[in-house]
């Protein structure tokens, strides 16, 4: 798909398989994926990249360190002009309470794992116009 071919998609996810699985899904997307195991590390690596490197992140909810609620907040904190970078949610957890949270905290959107394909696609085109 044009509109995604070559976004730089920063995905924060703390199980290395569901990793591989992600990656094998979205190489269909032709995107440029990097993978960080965990909200720290997401954070600092957005922090180092220069602004408008990345396009969008994918955020795990539940990891260690930093869960994806707190890495998505520090970086809304963040005093740079692409902090409001669309993040989008991937989690098991599908009831409301846990979408309100995601959008609480500053995420744009929710994804329900396992991830479909489909789905991704359909949600980072919205906001990768």
């Amino acid at each position: 798909d044009l509109v995604l071919r070559g976004k730089h998609i920063l995905l924060a996810e703390d199980n290395e398989l569901n990793w591989e699985v992600a990656r094998e899904l979205l190489s269909v997307l032709e995107m440029d994926l990097e993978w960080v195991e965990n909200g720290q590390m997401c954070v600092a690596r957005f922090e180092e990249s220069p602004v408008g490197y990345y396009d969008a992140i994918l955020m795990d909810v539940r990891m260690p360190v930093m869960d994806g609620y707190e890495a998505t907040m520090a970086i809304r904190g963040l005093k740079r002009g692409d902090a409001d970078i669309p993040i989008i949610a991937m989690t098991a957890d599908a009831f409301s309470e846990d979408i309100q949270k995601c959008l609480e905290c500053g995420m744009n959107d929710h994804l329900a794992k396992p991830i479909d394909i489909q789905a991704v696609g359909y949600k980072l085109k919205k906001y990768l116009k």
